[in-house]
């Protein structure tokens, strides 16, 4: 879901970023007024996650790929306005640091990835758990079927984007119909990964999660909690390892966007990003001739640096709000 500059026409791109910037201002201000000690950390690897995981796309019909959005799975675990800014920091260092996603497309980029993803998959989290058991496993399985819609909810934003901010005469009927189509299959892979990636953390910590509130006192049962510090470092370190060696296995076809601007013609509006020839440009290290070991050190230096930005982010948040209190 990452478009490159020159999908959509310049005015689409002023009014998506307007709004983008208005929507993750607005969460911010809640995340001001909201956020506890314990997600600050929590916030950071989520971020660090989602970034790892983006980086395995997986492989959903004959050259297609697919990778997670996150912002499904970071609003349950974090709230909807927590989880739209942690995903936003992914995209706009994904941008600037990896040439990954247009500068002039982050407006529509943050909003398809970010935004929509974050609220419009916890609000269809809330009516799914509600149609489930209240146990662990129903909001296990809510978060599935949340995840899953949310990558539509996504696919149908950009081709509504499509219908304002053409760049090539190809319809919208066209466009909505293949994005949503690809996007029917790449879902359920989100909905897999995410119901996985919660389903850990509910064994471990399950107090962090914001999607379990309202459920009986004995579910999820908790057990043994293990330790925040021991959590944060084995999150840290599976976002590592999925960077660094897992991400080597990724399939290298396109991913849904990219292979339906293929299929429509789409693809001959894109333009070159500014910064496609950073040190970290296309997931690459410059000056490194094994590709391995390129993307290696590209993936583990893009999770340090996500993580540090999206604990930062959040830390400054918290701190900015104490300090306003203690004045």
């Amino acid at each position: 879901m990452h478009a490159p500059d020159g999908f959509l026409n310049a005015g689409t791109a002023v009014a998506t970023g307007a709004i983008s910037l208005g929507t993750v201002g607005m969460a911010l201000r809640q995340v001001k007024q909201t956020v506890k000690e314990n997600q600050v950390p929590l916030a950071g690897i989520a971020a660090a996650f989602i970034f790892a995981a983006q980086m395995l796309n997986f492989p959903v019909a004959a050259g297609t790929t697919g990778h997670l959005l996150g912002g499904a799975l970071a609003a349950i675990l974090l709230g909807p306005s927590m989880g739209a800014v942690v995903v936003t920091v992914v995209v706009v260092i994904q941008s600037l640091v990896f040439a990954d996603g247009g500068m002039t497309a982050l407006g529509y980029n943050v909003l398809n990835m970010a935004i929509i993803p974050a609220f419009g998959g916890y609000a269809l989290f809330l009516a799914s758990k509600k149609l489930l058991p209240a146990t662990s496993g129903g909001v296990v399985a809510a978060a599935g079927l949340a995840a899953w819609g949310s990558v539509l909810l996504s696919a149908m934003a950009f081709s509504i984007e499509w219908l304002f901010g053409a760049t090539a005469p190809v319809s919208f009927a066209e466009v909505f119909g293949a994005m949503v189509g690809t996007h029917l299959l790449i879902g359920m892979g989100e909905g897999v990964i995410s119901a996985l990636a919660l389903g850990t953390v509910l064994a471990s910590r399950p107090d962090l999660v914001v999607g379990v509130k309202g459920l009986p006192r004995t579910e999820p049962s908790v057990g043994r909690r293990i330790p925040v510090r021991t959590f944060i470092i084995g999150g840290a370190l599976t976002a590592l390892l999925l960077a660094g060696v897992v991400s080597q296995f990724a399939a290298d076809d396109p991913d849904g966007l990219e292979a339906v601007a293929n299929e429509t013609g789409i693809i001959e509006s894109a333009g070159d990003h500014p910064l496609d020839s950073g040190v970290f440009a296309d997931y690459a290290t410059a000056g490194i001739r094994n590709e391995s070991l390129s993307l290696a050190i590209a993936g583990v230096a893009g999770t340090l640096i996500v993580l540090a930005v999206g604990t930062g982010v959040f830390a400054a948040v918290r701190q900015r709000r104490d300090s306003t209190t203690t004045v």
